[in-house]
């Protein structure tokens, strides 16, 4: 367990009314691994910060729309709830806002407010539609803050199927950092093998410690469009290029994630969101990702269902999301509490067992 010690991790949360999520008020470390049940409210957790990130882009009546309006947001709808709350806070910092429905479906922002370390409030006030973040240029939440927020990405590479985005030629200048879905693989590890070799070759030694027959990427734009490259591979000991149709689910994902966290400091967003990275990883790759995930030197936040990734971690990295009645519920685990029966289990058995929560329950 690392406490946060920096203005750029956020080290606590506090969530009213979004989705399942009817209160919640979280401490946030280095490193948080969230388990739950299907259908806890793990992925609603993580879906807040896309949420967060659209709002502080000026997008958030966007995101609105594309996630169904207002009432799929707001936790059984406005006749259940009539607004949706959050505080953010980042060491010293701290961003409020609350938001309301309208008639015609949208969200309106019933108050909007930031905290400075001088301890001032920087009121937004309320009636307007997107973030007023705007106005707090010259300030140290516009120069320091907000650009730590915007950074933030929810990466999720579930999709691998024949018409997913990073089996697709891509644009090639598509590469200042690597996208939520990974479509621009091709050009963002095109650009580190020229930019950052180092950090090249990190990613290329850690797939084959999974991939053993994976040799390197053929990385090159395309010869009918310079402008257009597409994800290839060597394996090992052959010079013929293969598309990454021919890659397993699971070795694409692991490079992937791989790619994620062996990228250089600088191109990393200061919190990094993972959901339930796990999907088709041998038990191997799994160790593997946990010791990327630890050895990160950016904040960390994943949501798994995994036994084997759960028991890479200590109790206190842990948050458990539980349901009941419709309702969410997180909570951070203390190795303290747990001391007794982890000298006879691990970690993911006492999961199991349902010793630390986050099993179904009627």
């Amino acid at each position: 367990m690392t406490e946060i010690n920096n203005d750029k991790n956020l080290s606590r949360i506090v969530l009213k009314g979004f989705k399942s999520i009817v209160s919640c008020d979280i401490e946030l470390y280095k490193l948080n691994v969230l388990i739950g049940c299907n259908g806890a409210g793990k992925s609603n957790f993580i879906s807040f910060f896309r949420m967060v990130q659209q709002l502080l882009e000026q997008n958030l009546q966007v995101f609105v729309s594309r996630q169904g309006g207002p009432d799929a947001l707001l936790h059984f709808g406005r006749k259940v709830t009539e607004k949706l709350e959050f505080q953010l806070y980042l060491g010293n910092n701290r961003y409020l806002a609350e938001l309301e429905p309208t008639q015609d479906n949208r969200l309106m922002f019933y108050r909007e407010s930031f905290w400075l370390p001088t301890h001032s409030e920087l009121n937004m006030g309320r009636g307007h539609f997107e973030s007023q973040a705007v106005r707090t240029i010259g300030t140290v939440f516009e120069s320091y803050v907000l650009p730590v927020i915007k950074q933030w990405r929810v990466y999720h590479f579930h999709d691998t199927s024949d018409s997913a985005y990073v089996k697709q030629p891509h644009g090639i200048n598509d590469n200042a950092y690597l996208r939520p879905d990974a479509r621009n693989l091709a050009s963002f590890l095109y650009f580190l093998r020229d930019s950052h070799p180092a950090s090249y070759q990190k990613i290329v030694k850690t797939i084959r410690l999974v991939a053993p027959f994976f040799g390197d990427f053929n990385l090159r734009p395309s010869p009918q469009n310079k402008d257009v490259i597409e994800l290839e591979w060597f394996e090992r000991g052959q010079d013929i290029p293969f598309k990454a149709h021919l890659l397993s689910d699971g070795t694409l994902r692991f490079i992937c994630l791989a790619t994620v966290f062996l990228q250089p400091d600088t191109l990393l967003p200061e919190t990094i969101l993972v959901d339930e990275p796990e999907l088709g990883l041998h038990p191997y790759a799994i160790t593997v990702l946990a010791s990327l995930m630890r050895a990160s030197s950016k904040q960390v936040i994943v949501s798994t269902q995994s036994v084997e990734l759960l028991n890479e971690f200590d109790a206190n990295d842990v948050i458990v999301v539980d349901r009941n009645e419709g309702k969410s519920s997180l909570h951070r685990l203390k190795q303290r509490d747990l001391e007794s029966w982890l000298e006879d289990y691990s970690l993911g058995e006492l999961w199991k067992k349902n010793i630390v929560g986050g099993r179904p329950s009627r």
